[in-house]
């Protein structure tokens, strides 16, 4: 079940979203048996900005029939507060540590990247670049030229591997294409995608930011299908992420050419969701074994 994510060797190919599991609290309540039970083979931290932020204002989530739509908004501590108080306990996990940064415009970008990438604690960075560029006012994860820019702009900064968070709000390959001619070591998709739900009473929008991210079940497909058409289009290696509630789900993104897949909105109904699905997958992959 170990795999390797670009010089990262990982115990099983099962890792968390980022935002969806808050380790820090995890361990407050639980203590060491969290550390021995760790779900993940890797931990991606939530979105870190600049500077902090308190997130968008409440209600936050909305529930449908086979999914999850939140507008959480990154609330984080920023740079220097992730630095100070966050890293050294996310520093104590059994496993790889995975930085989410987050900014508006390459030089913010740089900051940050340079900053996270400069720590022994951090084996790798996640790019989140579904924020507008304020220099383009594109948003860089939906145009090619935006994601290979800052890619460029970044890469001389750390020779860790950097791992580009795609959306599927648009043909996801271009984008791909883009940051890997930048510099990117490897691409993690989907992220959410658009939706506004409609308070029922007919007061207008639910949610406290107006619209939010789709997530759960009700991805799934499109999540392996953009995976699918990604890892069709170039050789880096994929984290693919998207519904994934079973190893049976696992599995099928794993067959669809994600060397890692990662679990977000399941662990909100069970924590331990990844090491349930990381057992699924090793039973199945056992069965299939014995069977040839």
């Amino acid at each position: 079940m170990s795999v390797g994510l670009c010089g990262i060797e990982l115990r099983h190919p099962v890792i968390n979203g980022s935002g969806t599991f808050d380790a820090i609290a995890a361990q407050r309540a639980f203590g060491g048996e969290l550390l021995e039970r760790f779900p993940f083979s890797a931990f991606v931290s939530k979105t870190i900005t600049p500077e902090a932020r308190a997130g968008n204002p409440p209600p936050r989530l909305w529930e449908e029939p086979n999914g999850m739509v939140n507008s959480i908004g990154l609330p984080n501590k920023g740079l220097a507060g992730f630095l100070a108080e966050d890293l050294p306990l996310l520093a104590e996990l059994p496993v790889p540590l995975i930085v989410s940064v987050m900014a508006t415009s390459r030089q913010q970008f740089a900051t940050l990247v340079d900053a996270v990438a400069s720590r022994d604690e951090v084996a790798a960075l996640e790019l989140n670049v579904s924020c507008p560029n304020v220099e383009s006012g594109l948003v860089v994860g939906e145009s090619p030229k935006e994601a290979e820019a800052l890619l460029a702009s970044v890469r001389p900064l750390t020779e860790k591997p950097l791992i580009v968070k795609l959306t599927p709000n648009v043909d996801p390959v271009p984008v791909a294409l883009g940051a890997c001619r930048g510099g990117a070591d490897a691409l993690s998709l989907i992220n959410t995608l658009r939706r506004s739900p409609q308070d029922p009473r007919g007061y207008g929008p639910w949610l406290g930011g107006g619209g939010g991210g789709l997530s759960g079940p009700a991805v799934r497909e499109i999540a392996l299908h953009q995976v699918r058409a990604v890892v069709a289009a170039l050789d880096a290696p994929v984290i693919g992420m998207g519904g994934i509630s079973s190893g049976a789900d696992a599995s099928a993104m794993l067959d669809a050419g994600a060397r890692v897949v990662a679990v977000g909105t399941e662990s909100f109904r069970e924590p331990l969701a990844g090491a349930r699905i990381a057992a699924e997958l090793e039973r199945a992959s056992n069965l299939l074994s014995q069977n040839r």
